[in-house]
């Protein structure tokens, strides 16, 4: 990263800014850290407010902080299924698609977003593969990468870039009054648009359960299509910390707390992620690290599954706090908790053995030496409202 392209050094110490940081104290953020950046948890409406505005109309979040990578070169789709076991091989132009990068174990390195954009728009500087990755995971990506398949293709992190997302069942009305072909996205599916004035790749994409759009803008420019987004009369500023209980009561991973090195995309949940192609007696099945494991647990099925759990009290159940049984034996652990605005009950995630994994089974979280109910449940908490034309 060329000091040009860095971002400035935060007023908190070891901290990195993302190029929004001066509008965050504008709005009246309450900062902390995050990733190694320092980034708004909410602002003066706080985090329910947020929230909801984001079920109802549209919300605006900097994720500046993740990480942005183009891949250049011929080979690059085929390189980077020697890395992964999603089907990149035959993703179409203009199309995006969930991936996960797993280790010899089959555990899970990081879970990102790969968008092949059509010939012109690679021209325009986004690449063979244009990927989004997870903020706290980007430098050992970005070295994952180089090291597997450098060879193969150019791997280019992209510093000089800045990601915005605008989620919300109202976030097409306001993005479109700025170029109205936005409009003509679909779920997972992206392009290069005008916007405000700046080049922007644009994906129907998000994190939240809800329609909605992420926006890679240069650095330079991003203050200035926030502020025209913020200027439209849908749409308001978000923080972490709606975000997180959006995604959570869409039922979707945050890594580094329900998965990890540890789990396998079987256990999480996620088999509907490897494309048949890719499995056992597909055509371009294996090569990737973790492959035998994953197939056998393909086959199967794991010991442990993650869950949702609906608390039966208004007890809020947190990260780390321990599931048992009526008879007080350990399943398993909560790995993401909160009192989700939306459905406006206590809901987890949390692993639990496969004879306990079951819908409408009850189990017990300890939260301060009490067992507080819960119910296994049915993910998503709250109906995801993609946009699939």
């Amino acid at each position: 990263m060329s000091d040009a392209t860095a971002p400035a050094a935060s007023s908190a110490p070891g901290l990195q800014r993302t190029p929004l940081h001066a509008l965050h104290l504008k709005l009246g953020a309450k900062m902390m850290p995050f990733a190694g950046y320092d980034m708004p948890v909410n602002y003066p409406t706080g985090v329910i407010a947020e929230h909801r505005h984001c079920r109802a109309q549209a919300a605006l979040f900097d994720v500046s902080h993740m990480g942005q990578l183009r891949l250049v070169g011929a080979d690059a789709a085929a390189a980077l299924e020697t890395l992964v076991p999603v089907d990149v091989v035959d993703l179409a132009p203009g199309r995006q698609r969930y991936a996960f990068f797993t280790n010899a174990s089959g555990g899970l390195l990081d879970d990102f977003m790969v968008t092949k954009p059509t010939p012109a728009d690679g021209q325009r500087g986004f690449g063979d593969l244009f990927l989004v990755v997870n903020a706290a995971c980007k430098a050992a990506d970005t070295r994952h990468l180089v090291t597997h398949i450098g060879h193969r293709c150019q791997v280019v992190p992209m510093p000089e870039r800045a990601l915005l997302a605008l989620q919300g069942p109202k976030a097409v009305d306001a993005l479109a009054r700025l170029n109205p072909g936005v409009a003509g996205l679909v779920f997972m599916t992206g392009g290069v648009f005008e916007l405000a004035g700046q080049t922007c790749f644009v994906t129907r994409s998000g994190y939240t359960g809800e329609d909605g759009f992420e926006i890679s803008v240069a650095a330079e420019g991003a203050a200035m299509l926030a502020e025209a987004l913020l200027a439209q009369p849908e749409v308001a500023p978000a923080g972490l910390g709606a975000r997180d209980t959006l995604r959570l009561e869409a039922g979707l991973c945050l890594y580094g707390h329900d998965i990890n090195e540890q789990t396998s995309p079987i256990e999480a949940g996620l088999g509907w992620a490897i494309q048949k192609v890719r499995r056992a007696g597909g055509a371009r099945a294996g090569g990737y690290p973790g492959a035998a494991a994953i197939d056998r647990q393909i086959a199967s099925d794991p010991p442990s599954k993650r869950v949702g759990l609906v608390g039966l009290e208004r007890v809020p159940v947190r990260e780390g706090a321990p599931i048992f049984d009526a008879h007080h034996r350990r399943l398993g652990t909560v790995t993401s908790g909160t009192v989700a605005p939306t459905v406006n009950r206590p809901i987890a995630m949390a692993y639990l053995t496969q004879n306990h994994a079951l819908a409408h089974h009850e189990v017990y979280a300890e939260v301060r030496g009490k067992a507080v109910p819960m119910r296994v449940s049915p993910m998503p908490f709250t109906p995801h409202r993609y946009h699939r034309g």
